[in-house]
């Protein structure tokens, strides 16, 4: 069985495949499958051989990363992760995006989909009869992959002796800031397509929004489940004063979670990116694919030598609309 006790850590580990993967690669988690260790990572294993502890009211003070240069080594991968623990937590993509797919580099094309006759497609195939057909065809132009990040600008006299728990929560918010930026990009290609050309389906209706209104919008949908729906934070009082938001399944799963459900069975996402005047359903099951390049990105020479002053953390990523009549617009006139 590999020992975690015996592996050297040093910089050389963050090249290539990233920290994570190639720690992996010298001291795989399978070989620690009925012992103590069983479902810690390979990373968790360093922390646990030296004694860094990076939550609860126990948690050690920053100093502690910087004690030897393989604990230093360990410092960008700890940033990486707390980032990423934002990215979690905020849970607005996951949210909407039916499959995420990592690429290496910048350059992607994907798919799109589409039934040949929509009104054919549940329909019973009789003999002699053509088979309806679903259309799926590469994707005109490329997905724009955009890079998006915080600089961390602080020194390590001032965070040298900051409980690790306490960091984390600062790197969890810049996690939560990036995922709410790529939230803004992923609402424009799902209203226009990757091209920016090509808009999905609207309804428009005047007057005050009301619940009939919803109805029709989830009718729209067809044969697509209308999962969620993305709103502006002002759009929110019109649709928790509705009477039927007040159901006792909805109201219970709010004060239970905090997510709000409607009456239909639909989560409801918050972007201020959206105009007051429209909200978007989608089935987040077929309408979006999130397109990552690479891993979340940090100097990880400039942390282990305690240069914290301005490192760019920064992820980049893309988003192509998979099937547009998984998307629809409900646009509220005066």
């Amino acid at each position: 069985m590999s020992d975690y006790r015996n592996i050297k850590l040093d910089k050389d580990l963050y090249v290539g495949k990233g920290f994570s993967h190639n720690l992996e690669q010298l001291d795989p988690s399978e070989n620690y499958k009925g012992t103590s260790l069983e479902g810690l990572d390979a990373f968790s294993r360093q922390l646990k051989r030296f004694d860094i502890k990076i939550s609860g009211k126990n948690s050690d003070v920053v100093d502690k990363f910087f004690s030897s240069s393989q604990t230093a080594a360990l410092f960008p991968e700890f940033v990486v992760r707390a980032v990423a623990g934002g990215f979690d937590n905020s849970q607005l993509l996951s949210a909407i995006t039916a499959v995420n797919t990592k690429i290496e580099g910048l350059d992607y094309r994907s798919i799109s989909s589409s039934f040949s006759d929509p009104s054919q497609d549940q329909a019973i195939v009789s003999e002699g009869n053509l088979i309806p057909e679903i259309n799926i065809e590469l994707t005109n132009s490329m997905v724009d992959m955009h890079k998006y990040g915080r600089m961390l600008v602080s020194s390590y006299e001032a965070l040298r002796f900051q409980k690790i728990g306490v960091l984390s929560i600062a790197l969890r918010q810049i996690g939560e800031y990036i995922a709410h930026q790529q939230l803004g990009d992923a609402i424009n290609v799902l209203i226009n397509g990757n091209d920016g050309e090509s808009p999905c389906e609207s309804i428009n209706v005047t007057g005050s929004l009301t619940y009939a209104d919803l109805v029709d919008l989830w009718n729209s949908l067809g044969q697509y489940n209308m999962t969620t729906l993305i709103v502006n934070p002002a759009m929110m009082p019109t649709l928790l004063k509705m009477t039927e938001f007040r159901d006792s399944v909805a109201g219970l799963n709010f004060h239970a979670t905090g997510n709000i459900i409607t009456p239909l069975g639909s989560q409801i996402i918050r972007s201020d990116y959206l105009d007051e005047n429209l909200i978007i359903a989608i089935d987040r099951n077929a309408a979006l694919e999130t397109v990552q390049s690479g891993d979340i990105v940090v100097d990880s020479d400039k942390l282990i030598d305690r240069q914290l002053e301005r490192v760019a953390i920064t992820s980049t990523c893309g988003f192509n609309r998979i099937t547009a009549d998984a998307v629809k617009t409900l646009v509220i006139g005066d």
